[in-house]
């Protein structure tokens, strides 16, 4: 099929750009990489009345690490860049990774790191990284600027804290302690699909010992938001990493994990499968550690 009609304009600036989002006489929707809107289009599963272009703000296709150790990523920033940068690959390699697995090399030389979040399908690798890494996300709407943690962000499926008149206009991540480690995992029919479920895995090692100091442990695919067990990450704490800590830490997300049963796979399937992924990157999280 063919999008119905629509306006399109491309703002120079945030300031115009938001203006164009609080117009409350006619719909609008952003468009930078267009990866999943354009099929929505096609498909006519959206039916805006005028695209926003914010791929000719400047500002927001800044990719820079701050003053205060933090990467900062623009809304304009595609996939590609960003997993090519040598500061986010250094620094925070676990989102580079989560970057590599997006689809195929196409899609990622078009889409944006903001896009993907922005769009929050529940199965895509981004929210789960962001999650994973504690990100900050900056968005700017008719009345001002806010800042909202990743645990506030994820909503829904396909639904997130940014308003119908605001712009998800940067995402910041935090630096990583010097002892930590890191996996990111996925269980997929073929190359390039959604995952059937995945897990990111940050683990730090307490200095001088071989104990893990801190761990986060996010799960995508097991809920209409990324899942970030609490359980499993109190298992691994004060652990050695070995055998009988991930054992436990499994026990905890066969009984932590409620996903549901869809065409794709059976809730059980998706246990079974995100606690064998726990236990496989828990061990590649603490060799890098």
């Amino acid at each position: 099929m063919k999008p119905s009609s629509f306006d399109y304009t491309a703002p120079s600036t945030v300031g115009e750009a938001v203006a164009l989002l609080a117009d409350e006489e006619r719909e609008a929707k952003v468009v930078a990489g267009g990866q999943s809107l354009i099929p929505m289009l096609n498909m006519r599963l959206a039916r805006p009345e005028v695209l926003v272009d914010i791929t000719r703000i400047p500002e927001l296709g800044r990719l820079h690490v701050d003053t205060e150790g933090n990467l900062r990523i623009g809304a304009a920033v595609r996939q590609a860049r960003a997993a090519a940068d040598p500061a986010l690959r250094n620094g925070w390699p676990l989102l580079a990774a989560a970057i590599e697995r997006i689809g195929h090399p196409q899609i990622r030389n078009r889409g944006t790191v903001c896009g993907s979040l922005a769009h929050h399908d529940p199965a895509a690798e981004l929210p789960t990284a962001a999650l994973a890494l504690d990100a900050r996300f900056v968005i700017t709407g008719p009345h001002g600027t806010r800042t909202v943690t990743a645990e506030d962000f994820f909503v829904a499926t396909f639904s997130t804290a940014v308003e119908a008149d605001e712009l998800l206009t940067e995402v910041v991540f935090p630096p990583l302690p010097a002892n930590h480690g890191w996996a990111f995992e996925e269980l997929t029919r073929r190359h390039g699909d959604f995952a059937t479920v995945g897990v990111a895995v940050v683990l730090e090692r307490s200095p001088g010992t071989d104990t893990v100091r801190t761990a986060r442990v996010v799960f995508s695919g097991a809920a209409p938001v990324p899942v970030r067990l609490v359980a499993t990450e109190n298992a691994l704490v004060g652990s050695d990493a070995g055998g009988q800590a991930l054992a436990a830490a499994a026990g905890t997300v066969l009984a932590g994990l409620a996903p549901s049963d869809d065409i794709h796979a059976t809730a059980e399937y998706r246990r079974e499968g995100a606690a064998h992924l726990l236990v496989r990157a828990c061990t590649t999280a603490w060799e890098r550690c």
